[in-house]
Formats: C-alpha cells, sequence, structure tokens
C-alpha cells in the first residue's frame, strides 16, 4: 500500500480522543521487513542517542513525533525482542540473567518471566515505526493509546456493545510492553497493559495510565459501540451519584423499571 492510497485514520483518532478525553494521541505502529521502507516515511525521525522503545513511544505519543527504529537504536535485547528486531531472543536472553538480583529472585524465575512475554517472532522485521495514528505511517499494524481506568473500561464497554467477547488479558510484570504492543503485534486483538516501572520511568506513563494496543479498525468498533451507549445515558467521564442517594432516581435514566 503506498502513502497515496493508504487510509487517513484522523477521523478516527480524533473521535478517539474526543469520547475519552485523551491527554495523549492515539498513535500507531508498524513493522518493515525492510529499514529503506521505513525510512522512506516523509520527515520521519531517526534517533540521535540509544532509546528504550518506550522512550520512543513517549515521543510519539505526547510529543506526536513519527520515529522509525532499528535494533541499533535500542538499548538492550529486552526492546527488541517485543518487537522482533536484531535477533533478540538467544540462548542468554532467555535465561533471564540480566534480570536475576534485578527483578526477580533467581534464573528460574528470570526465566520463567522471558518465556512467558509474549514478543514479534525473530528473523522477519529490520525496522519499527512509530508516530500519531492521525499521521504519516501507511497502513499500520496496531493502533495504542493511554487512558485512565474509567476511560479504558468505557473503551471497552464500546468494543463488547456488539458481538460481545469475553477478554482475558496478562499481567507479565516487568516489561509490560509485551503485554500491549507484543501482543498487539502478534495476536491482532485487543491487548490491555498496566504499564510496568520502565515505561513509566523512560517513557513519562503517568500512574493512572493504562494501556490499549489493537488493529485500527476495532477502535471504529468501539466507537459505534460508545455511541450506542450514549444514547442510553452512559457517557465518559461517568458523572458522580453520590453514595448516600437513593439510587432508583439515578438508574432510571437507563433502566425505566427502577423508577420510584
Amino acid at each position: 500500500m503506498t502513502e497515496a492510497t493508504a487510509r487517513d485514520w484522523t477521523g478516527v483518532a480524533t473521535e478517539l480522543e474526543r469520547l475519552l478525553k485523551l491527554r495523549t494521541v492515539v498513535f500507531c505502529m508498524k513493522l518493515f521487513e525492510r529499514r529503506a521502507d521505513m525510512e522512506a516515511i516523509p520527515r520521519i525521525r531517526r534517533p540521535q542517542h540509544v532509546h528504550t522503545l518506550d522512550q520512543v513511544v513517549g515521543q510519539a505519543a505526547r510529543l506526536g513525533w513519527t520515529v522509525g527504529v532499528t535494533s541499533d537504536d535500542l538499548v538492550g535485547a529486552q526492546c527488541r525482542a517485543v518487537v522482533g528486531l536484531g535477533g533478540a531472543k538467544t540462548d542468554e536472553w532467555y535465561s533471564g540473567r540480566h534480570m536475576t538480583g534485578v527483578w526477580f529472585s533467581t534464573e528460574a524465575d528470570a526465566s520463567a518471566h522471558q518465556s512467558a512475554m509474549a514478543c514479534v517472532p525473530d528473523g522477519r522485521y529490520e525496522a519499527l515505526a512509530v508516530g500519531p495514528l492521525a499521521g504519516r505511517i501507511p497502513d499500520p499494524d496496531i493502533a495504542l493509546f493511554y487512558a485512565t481506568p474509567g476511560a479504558m473500561i468505557y473503551f471497552i464497554n464500546g468494543l463488547q456493545w456488539a458481538g460481545y467477547k469475553r477478554f482475558d488479558w496478562s499481567v507479565v510484570g516487568e516489561s509490560a510492553c509485551a503485554d500491549s504492543w507484543g501482543r498487539a503485534l502478534t495476536r491482532r486483538e485487543p491487548s490491555l497493559s498496566i504499564p510496568c516501572f520502565a515505561e513509566r520511568r523512560y517513557g513519562g506513563v503517568n500512574d493512572d495510565e493504562m494501556l490499549m494496543a489493537l488493529p485500527p479498525a476495532q477502535i471504529e468498533q468501539a466507537i459505534e459501540g460508545m455511541r450506542a451507549l450514549a444514547k442510553n445515558g452512559f457517557r465518559y467521564p461517568f458523572p458522580q451519584y453520590g453514595v448516600q442517594q437513593d439510587v432508583r432516581a439515578g438508574m432510571a435514566v437507563s433502566y425505566p423499571s427502577r423508577a420510584p
């Protein structure tokens, strides 16, 4: 797909930001088999320093930058492994020795953590681009956004409005990017995470933020669901009713049979 024929996701991103009162932009990721294709994106930024992928994501979400990276731009195997760059998943990586005594008590614990991570398989991709969904990355693989827990459950309610599906997500702990973009890139399905220490320290993630990653088209599904919910009186932010009020008057807005 060329840039000329790539879909413009601006309207989808704008509407999601409006519905959820997002504080950062909706952004996206795309993996490239050839580095040259990533570098062909108009005005793409290339890092001048070694970064964590959390920092690159922060630049996209919080500064609105479009950034392209290869394995050489990332600080270590942990960042590379999640997105399948640079053949990072070696026996040494799987051993977890670099995390033993840092995040996990024993090497066995650290190794179990490494094996639990959702990662893009090695060997296919040379580069990754990260930038605003309403931007210059053609045909993105996944879209992502940060939101408060309240906004996130409303978004999930929208996803479940039609074609209901129960969502089961995992918490790998540190390296939680595997729960969000790692899982979404490999499974192409909604993937929610509680951002980890590295995302907060290096990526600028705030205490009250969660991260959702999913194929961009599924955002449209959620938007349609949230619009339907709004017609039933369910909107974000949720208006506080009061812990001591007679609940029937409030519930009657959505459930007329509950009216006093």
